[in-house]
C-alpha cells in the first residue's frame, strides 16, 4: 500500500452530474430544466406553493407541541431485567447500574438515562442504581427485599377536577343541616318595597271617606232664583 494507492471505498463519493455539455449527454442545452418558466431560473424555491390557493401544510390541523426540554429515557421492563439475571448476564448480588446494563447488552443506548417500568414479577432481592423508576416497581423491589436508588423522582399525574354531580342550589332554597331537606325561603323585602308599602298604608288612613252625593244635595241651601 502506497500513498498514491489510497482512495475512498467504491460508492463513497458520487461525482456531480455535468450539465450543459451537448445534447448527446442528455443534460445539454437546458440542463434538464425544461424550457422557460420560473423553475428554469436560478434562485427559485417553490416549497409548498400551490399557485396561490391554501397550501396543504396550512389546511391540515395542528395539535399539540413538542417540548424542547423533555427528557428521553430508555425504558427497561422488569421481565427483561429478571431474564438477563437468570441468563447470567447480570449478577443479582451486586449493585446494577446503567453502565453494567450497556456492557451486558441489555440496552444499546443510554439517552438521558434508564427508566425501570413494570411488566413482570420480582422474586429475588435486587439492588439498582438507575436514573428513574416507576413507583409500583420500587415498591415491588422493596417488598422482595431489594433496594432502588433513583436520581430522578417519578412525577405523579395531576388528577382532573371532578364535576359536581349535584345540581347547584338556587338562592331561593335553603337546606336544613339536621334533616337535609330543602325549604323555600320567604322573599326578602327591600327598603324600596317597605317604603312604598308604608306610604300606601299611610295614604289610605289619611284619605277622607267619600260622602254620599244624595245627602249633599239635600243639605244644600236653595239659591236666590228658587226663592223668587
Amino acid at each position: 500500500m502506497k500513498l498514491n494507492q489510497l482512495r475512498d471505498n467504491r460508492g463513497a463519493h458520487v461525482a456531480a452530474t455535468r450539465v450543459g455539455r451537448g445534447s448527446g449527454s442528455g443534460k445539454g442545452k437546458t440542463c434538464g430544466r425544461g424550457v422557460k418558466g420560473q423553475k428554469s431560473r436560478k434562485g427559485v424555491a417553490i416549497n409548498g406553493f400551490e399557485g396561490g390557493q391554501m397550501p396543504l401544510f396550512m389546511r391540515l390541523p395542528k395539535r399539540g407541541f413538542r417540548n424542547p426540554r423533555a427528557k428521553r429515557y430508555n425504558e427497561l421492563t422488569v421481565a427483561r431485567l429478571t431474564h438477563a439475571i437468570k441468563k447470567g448476564a447480570l449478577k443479582a448480588d451486586t449493585t446494577i447500574n446503567e453502565n453494567m446494563l450497556i456492557k451486558s447488552g441489555i440496552i444499546k443506548r443510554l439517552y438521558d438515562g434508564v427508566r425501570l417500568i413494570g411488566g413482570g414479577a420480582i422474586d429475588t432481592p435486587l439492588s439498582l442504581d438507575i436514573t428513574s423508576a416507576s413507583s409500583q416497581v420500587v415498591k415491588a423491589i422493596e417488598v422482595a427485599g431489594g433496594k432502588v436508588s433513583v436520581r430522578v423522582a417519578s412525577e405523579k399525574k395531576k388528577a382532573r377536577p371532578q364535576q359536581k354531580k349535584t345540581a347547584e342550589k338556587t338562592d331561593t332554597q335553603e337546606t336544613d343541616k339536621e334533616t337535609g331537606t330543602t325549604a323555600e325561603k320567604p322573599p326578602e323585602k327591600t327598603l324600596e318595597a317597605e317604603a312604598s308599602g308604608a306610604s300606601e298604608s299611610g295614604g289610605a288612613e289619611d284619605a277622607p271617606t267619600p260622602s254620599d252625593p244624595s245627602s249633599d244635595a239635600s243639605t244644600e241651601k236653595p239659591s236666590g232664583d228658587n226663592q223668587s
